[in-house]
């Protein structure tokens, strides 16, 4: 497999990428997995490498276990990351599924992690533009106002609590404004300044980041 492209199932958490990152890494870049999508795989190619960042929820059939299974028993070297690719990576590690970054260990974590955690609404179409924000971020950014006193604990669990609460579509920076004024408290000048800044929590975008940048799937030189 030295040298072979890796195949990459992506969506939203690309959005907005430096496509040189992609030409850079030698990927092949296919939507978020569907069920059926890796066993499709399976049939057009000989074993190699393959990676499951984004995949579908709700919309169509996640993608399954038996198909990576089926992947891994044939050779394949199978990794996943960033959103559904990092659930099914904590699932099924001891199985041989290799998982990456920040968003994988929580679910290695936590095996009782929520799946829409990590969902968002995105269009159905490339480029796959997200229409909101995961949980997971959110989380974060909240926990960093709150050990930064922006917030008090109890404003900050309250916030938590009720964007938890909405459908995953429904959990818009507009929704977390919003809260962070009419619950926490914060004037329009904080929140905005605040809100410029969320980009540092989106850490699904940033383990995607850094795997096409570390490029673990790729044999190490000796």
């Amino acid at each position: 497999m030295t040298g072979a492209p890796l195949t990459l199932f992506a969506g939203p958490t690309a959005h907005g990428l430096d496509l040189h990152i992609l030409a850079d890494a030698e990927v092949i870049v296919r939507p978020p997995a569907r069920r059926g999508d890796v066993e499709a795989l399976l049939g057009r190619s000989e074993p190699g490498q393959l990676a499951i960042a984004d995949g579908t929820f709700h919309s169509y059939p996640a993608v399954g276990h038996a198909e990576i299974r089926t992947a891994l028993e044939a050779g394949w070297q199978v990794w996943g990351l960033c959103s559904m690719g990092a659930i099914r990576a904590a699932e099924m590690h001891t199985l041989g599924m290799r998982g990456f970054g920040e968003v994988f260990q929580e679910y290695v974590q936590d095996p009782d992690l929520d799946d829409d955690e990590v969902a968002l609404m995105h269009s159905s179409e490339p480029p796959f533009r997200p229409m909101s924000e995961p949980m997971l971020h959110i989380r974060r950014f909240i926990a960093h106002l709150s050990e930064r006193q922006v917030l008090d604990d109890r404003k900050a669990a309250t916030i938590v609590d009720l964007l938890k609460q909405r459908w995953y579509a429904d959990r818009t920076l507009g929704a977390l404004k919003q809260a962070l004024r009419s619950e926490g408290g914060l004037s329009a000048s904080v929140t905005e300044t605040e809100l410029a800044n969320f980009d540092a929590f989106r850490t699904k975008q940033q383990d995607f980041t850094r795997f096409l940048k570390e490029k673990p799937w790729q044999p190490k030189a000796s």
